[in-house]
């Protein structure tokens, strides 16, 4: 039986121990999960010809723990969700910091040592809908915490989860603060704007979204999301994902389409772009093969929330994300799993980025181009004393034909993670 244990220990997070009463409900205790996941992360971006730094380069050990209650009984229950989270400084120096894996001085560059945060969220359940107050890690298309660095980004906010209606789950949701991956601080949320796409410095007190999923047939699943960051922007998701056998094996279909414009009092500058990406894989014992493209139309990039990553079909990219205006952008990848060749928990992948018709006057010019080939090879020991300790190592290089004065630059990226999760 999982427990979550009358007291918690957080002071390996430099977080004083949590006690709770004993005399909480059975179902609060048995359907608790407590979990300390242990990250070692590298991450070494090579840049390649005119750039105003070489490189950045650092080292990192993170500690993410988290202690998720169940809920206390009766028509309305109660629970408590805990997230404590601690980097530290393995490697580092002003002449190559700035990789979001750890806080840096702006003036001087140089990388804090180490640095913590607390997040808590209190929740409820009645029948089969969720709330939840405090400390958000959302996974939707329209807003991510963004799993990419040492530590997780995280929201501050109010979160509804329902599945009421049978296939149907609905999503509801209010931010008001954003904590970045290499921050301890809530602050505003901002729209980003990497290669000057909108005006910067402005941020809302005010992220608010509205969807959900419906499985339409076995094979089938419809997706929807409305969102709006108050007085910047507003964002409208269609989405679906498509499953079917095909000879020995399965053809996927996913579909995303974005639409973007500004709100409100436009603070960020005008947002006008429609993001539509289609991707096609063919599954067979180990391999998995697939295309995709994605066609930007409008007057600007496309928005997505400062701090993170577009889940749009690049996903995944270290380098770049691919939805400068009116980018076409072409996907080719393999992946493979070794359980084929009887190896469990060994898999590949190989990926390959072009995106062309860039349209950035100010770093170059129209019908500007990049493309960015990416390599990844992954084990999680399946067994023993060290079950669950997971490798994985990515290379990516990254090149395209924009001005030195771009955020995306032509680079060789390698990152390395070590990560280990015990369950308690």
């Amino acid at each position: 039986m999982r427990r979550f244990s009358d007291c918690v220990p957080l002071i390996a997070l430099g977080v004083p121990t949590l006690c709770m009463s004993t005399s909480v409900s059975a179902a609060f205790v048995e359907d608790s999960s407590v979990a300390l996941t242990t990250r070692n992360y590298y991450l070494d971006r090579d840049y390649k010809g005119d750039s105003p730094v070489s490189a950045v380069r650092e080292w990192a050990q993170g500690f993410i723990f988290r202690a998720n209650s169940g809920y206390t009984e009766g028509p309305v229950g109660l629970g408590l969700d805990i997230t404590g989270m601690l980097g530290v400084k393995l490697d580092s120096s002003p002449e190559r910091s700035g990789t979001q894996l750890l806080p840096l001085d702006p003036q001087t560059r140089k990388a804090k040592n180490e640095y913590s945060e607390l997040g808590v969220a209190v929740k409820a359940r009645f029948s089969k809908t969720h709330i939840s107050v405090g400390t958000q890690l959302p996974s939707l298309p329209v807003i991510t915490a963004s799993p990419a660095r040492l530590l997780p980004q995280t929201f501050r906010g109010a979160s509804v989860t329902s599945s009421e209606i049978e296939n149907l789950t609905i999503q509801a949701g209010r931010m008001d603060r954003v904590n970045l991956r290499d921050s301890t601080n809530n602050q505003p949320i901002a729209l980003a704007s990497p290669n000057g796409r909108f005006k910067p410095g402005v941020f809302s007190d005010r992220f608010d979204y509205l969807g959900g999923e419906y499985r339409v047939s076995e094979n089938f699943t419809a997706r929807y999301y409305h969102a709006a960051l108050e007085n910047i922007y507003e964002q409208d998701f269609i989405g679906g994902i498509h499953s079917i056998a095909v000879g020995p094996g399965r053809v996927k279909t996913e579909v995303r389409v974005f639409d973007s414009r500004d709100d409100g009092r436009a603070e960020a500058g005008k947002v006008d772009n429609l993001n539509a990406g289609l991707t096609l894989s063919y599954q067979i014992s180990g391999h998995t093969l697939g295309v995709g493209y994605m066609h930007q139309t409008g007057d600007t990039a496309f928005a997505y929330l400062a701090g993170g990553e577009p889940i749009v079909l690049s996903d995944g990219t270290m380098s770049a994300d691919f939805v400068n205006p009116k980018e076409r952008t072409m996907l080719l990848r393999y992946d493979y799993n070794f359980v084929a060749m009887g190896i469990p928990g060994l898999t590949g992948m190989v990926r390959y980025l072009r995106g062309t018709n860039i349209d950035l006057p100010d770093l170059g010019g129209r019908n500007l181009t990049e493309s960015s080939k990416d390599l990844e090879l992954a084990y999680v020991v399946q067994s023993g004393p060290a079950k669950d300790l997971a490798f994985r190592i990515r290379h990516a290089f990254y090149r395209n034909d924009l001005s030195a004065a771009a955020t995306f630059r032509d680079d060789n990226e390698t990152r390395v993670n070590i990560d280990y999760t015990i369950r308690f």
